[in-house]
């Protein structure tokens, strides 16, 4: 919870805040007479966030997301992850980098957490070793919606612009070369 002076009110900020504790605060808030505004911030992934999230990982790092998601129904064990991927260290830095870069680009708002998350070996304290691989019940079925429709190529417009994938339609700067591969002729 953050607390800051506004000119002479307060604003309270209060994340992943329930429907439920929403109206008991503004109960709240009535009974002192006070002013309140809630703003609702839906940080629930959705089929077109998921979309433009998968659209966004690398080729790696989407077959991850698939084998958790499609082949695992939302749970994966590392070791087969490895198995079928080879080392994880890639598709998941890929993964840890998309949700900052959704929200910094403006996907989706600040709070939306991680759709795919590591799970610990609990009986290793020191040492965090990641067992599996998993994304909440509730997400899964976004994702697989998500899924079929960039394979069967569903896809809406893009609200705002978002990188291609793997370098498709990306330009390189016009070079200073002539047509026929001539240096460009300078007088001084």
């Amino acid at each position: 919870m953050a607390l800051r002076p506004l000119d002479d009110q307060r604003e309270i900020t209060i994340e992943g805040a329930d429907r439920d504790f929403t109206e008991k605060l503004v109960a709240l808030a009535a009974e002192h007479h006070a002013e309140l505004t809630v703003a609702a911030v839906d940080t629930a992934w959705t089929v077109e966030r998921a979309k433009r999230y998968l659209r966004s990982l690398t080729a790696g790092a989407r077959r991850f997301a698939e084998m958790i998601v499609v082949d695992g129904d939302g749970y994966v064990d590392a070791d087969q992850l490895r198995s079928a991927l080879g080392k994880l260290n890639g598709p998941t830095v890929a993964l840890s980098r998309a949700v900052p870069r959704g929200v910094r680009e403006g996907w989706w708002p600040e709070g939306v957490s991680a759709p795919i998350t590591p799970v610990y070996d609990p009986d290793i304290t020191s040492w965090k070793k990641v067992i599996a691989y998993e994304m909440t019940s509730e997400s899964v079925p976004v994702f697989r919606s998500a899924f079929s429709a960039l394979k069967t190529g569903h896809t809406a417009a893009p609200a705002s612009p978002e990188p291609p994938p793997h370098g498709v339609g990306r330009r390189r700067p016009p070079s200073p070369y002539h047509p026929d591969g001539t240096p460009p002729t300078t007088y001084r």
